[in-house]
């Protein structure tokens, strides 16, 4: 339980409680201030009570900034301190901490020291510097720069660790013919409010979970905004839906990526997150993939439940050898509505670090550099997730979208839209419903809100 005397800052604190396990169940009293040019802030926790005072200045948006940042510091060394441990990000608990470097970077001043402060481990702070190399040549922050994203919310079945509304589509399939006639109505208005387009993204769910017609009406409904030649990624999914026509459907339409979502080339952790193919369906993923020439992604996830550092091994080893040019390696992340969530009351952290380390060393070793990264609430072991990419192959849309440097134009259930006042500093956002009946409700007002925002 957390009481403090400046109650806004209470969800921010907390975001520091999570990153300790049992911590929520702790009585933390809070009490911050600033006076004489310092930044005060004392936690008491079992009548104990530590404070910490930091120098700083600013106004408006900066010293509310400063204010968050020193308090959750404070914070974080006391239950450092009370748990004896120590965190890979330290007092860092924004999604993104490329997003922070930058503004440092922008404002004439190396990033390292201050996530130093923050407690950032050597290690990760050489991952963002990596990071922000890798990006060079395809970051870009211009006002009208758009990413198209388009949410077809559709699985073959639903793994345990998902907080996605989804279904398997047996169940939706009913949805689809209005679906498709929603999505239609929404790309055809987006159209006049995409100036420069630097990326379109299908993502899910599973796109290719769609019969073929069904997947041709979305390309056939995206093709008119796709005209310049851009980055066009399908995340094609998992292989017990692959086909050779999906593939081919995609070629046709100028598609210049996909992602083949393996998660794990373990049969037995398939098994128990529920998927329904096998690893060796993945490889025959890759080798239908192969003639088409698409860009490939492939997904891994660190610390599935169950799994041990062997079969993590052996799932990178795997996806090594099958030369993909993007590799993303996640890091579980169980939110609300995960099944794995309502059934685990804890979540064992075992070898976790040395699945992020092995993963790391590994893909380097080969080739592979970190192009973009970001951070989740309730990540296994308070670690990131990150995409790696051979020279060359970094994705447009990966960056723009974890480093808001652009808008993005989303369309379907679940989809988030979100125009960038980069001269102002500031983002607004318009969500989609999650749930498919009461997106098909609300499209009219959807288009006329999405409308307004871009006019």
């Amino acid at each position: 339980m957390m009481i403090s005397n400046c109650e806004w800052m209470i969800p921010e604190l907390m975001d520091v409680v999570r990153l300790f396990a049992g911590a929520e169940a702790l009585p933390i009293v809070h009490e911050g201030g600033y006076r004489e040019g310092k930044f005060c802030n004392a936690f008491t926790i079992d009548g104990k009570t530590v404070v910490s005072e930091y120098a700083g200045e600013g106004e408006g948006l900066v010293f509310k900034s400063l204010y968050k940042r020193y308090a959750k510091l404070g914070l974080y060394r006391v239950l450092s301190e009370y748990y004896g441990k120590t965190l890979p990000w330290g007092a860092l608990t924004g999604i993104r901490p490329t997003r922070l470097a930058y503004a440092e970077l922008e404002n004439g001043r190396p990033f390292e020291p201050l996530f130093r402060g923050m407690g950032v481990s050597e290690e990760n702070i050489a991952l963002v510097a990596r990071t922000i190399e890798g990006q060079r040549g395809v970051y870009e922050r211009k006002e009208g720069n758009c990413d198209l994203f388009v949410s077809l919310p559709f699985c073959p079945t639903k793994c345990v660790y998902c907080s996605f509304v989804t279904a398997p589509i047996e169940k939706t399939r009913r949805y689809l013919p209005d679906y498709l006639n929603a999505l239609k109505a929404e790309l055809e208005a987006a159209k006049p409010l995409i100036r420069n387009l630097r990326s379109v993204y299908v993502g899910g769910g599973t796109p290719f979970a769609l019969e073929t017609e069904e997947l041709k009406q979305v390309f056939d409904a995206i093709a008119p905004l796709y005209t310049n030649g851009c980055e066009y990624t399908v995340e094609a999914g998992r292989p017990d839906v692959f086909t050779r026509e999906k593939l081919q459907l995609c070629k046709d339409y100028g598609v210049t990526r996909i992602c083949i979502n393996a998660q794990s080339f373990s049969d037995r952790t398939l098994r128990a997150i529920g998927r329904s193919h096998t690893a060796a369906q993945v490889e025959e993923a890759f080798r239908l993939a192969e003639p088409f020439g698409f860009t490939v992604n492939c997904d891994l996830i660190a610390g599935l439940t169950g799994e041990s550092f062997e079969e993590f091994r052996g799932s990178v080893e795997k996806a090594v050898s099958l030369n993909p040019e993007n590799v993303t390696v996640h890091t579980l992340c169980l939110k609300k509505g995960a099944k794995l969530k309502e059934e685990a009351t804890s979540l064992s952290e075992e070898n976790l670090a040395e699945m992020i380390s092995f993963s790391r060393d590994t893909l380097t070793r080969v080739g592979y550099e970190p192009y973009y990264l970001y951070r989740q609430k309730y990540m296994a072991g308070a670690h990131e997730n990150v995409g790696w990419t051979k020279r060359g192959y970094a994705s447009v849309y990966n960056i723009d979208v974890m480093e808001e440097s652009a808008d993005n134009l989303a369309v379907g259930a679940n989809a988030i839209t979100k125009r960038t006042f980069l001269g102002e500093g500031r983002i607004e956002r318009i969500g989609s419903p999650k749930d498919i009946p009461t997106y098909l409700n609300k499209i009219r007002r959807l288009i006329e809100d999405k409308n307004a925002l871009f006019s």
